[in-house]
């Protein structure tokens, strides 16, 4: 009998281990979202200060444009705070320091260095999500990388310049 119940003591042991594991893989996933929702923070702050300070003819479209991606970011963090929740965590409160400038391009190159980094985070965090079997905050956070994407490509085209590689990052 002391044998068999060994034997069961040790058959939990890698169970122990794997629930450990797992719940550090969480942990850590609820701090790398809420660094992200800290960014969407920060993106939603730049893009409304940005789009009313642009002046001058040449910028009016892209101010524009940059309002329609502040609602974007408030969305973008509405649904990571969502999963922040789900998971069991507590969303931060706290935005990423805004970098402010008089020159417009410098604004928009903050913002399209924003943008490139936020990619970037945000495919890991796929690739975490699906290492736990996330896969509904994969897809969700999928959908965020596409309009992330587009919010390079717009920032890009105004700065008229190349949209900056995010390649080998997968998602």
């Amino acid at each position: 009998m002391a044998t068999m119940h060994s034997r069961k003591r040790i058959e939990h042991m890698p169970q122990q281990k794997n629930d450990q594991q797992s719940d550090k893989a969480v942990k850590d996933l609820i701090n790398a979202l809420n660094e992200d929702l800290a960014r969407e923070y920060q993106a939603i702050i730049a893009y409304t200060v940005y789009s009313n300070v642009l002046k001058g003819a040449q910028w009016m479209n892209i101010a524009g444009e940059l309002k329609k991606h502040a609602a974007e970011e408030l969305q973008h963090a509405l649904i990571v705070a969502d999963q922040i929740d789900y998971l069991g965590g507590m969303p931060t409160a706290t935005p990423k320091e805004v970098k402010l400038s008089e020159k417009p391009e410098e604004m928009l190159r903050f913002d399209l260095d924003n943008e490139t980094l936020t990619i970037k985070n945000y495919r890991e965090r796929v690739r975490q999500a699906e290492a736990l079997e996330h896969y509904a905050l994969a897809e969700q956070l999928r959908q965020i990388i596409s309009q992330e994407q587009e919010h390079q490509h717009d920032l890009a085209t105004a700065l008229g310049i190349d949209v900056p590689r995010v390649l080998g990052q997968g998602a």
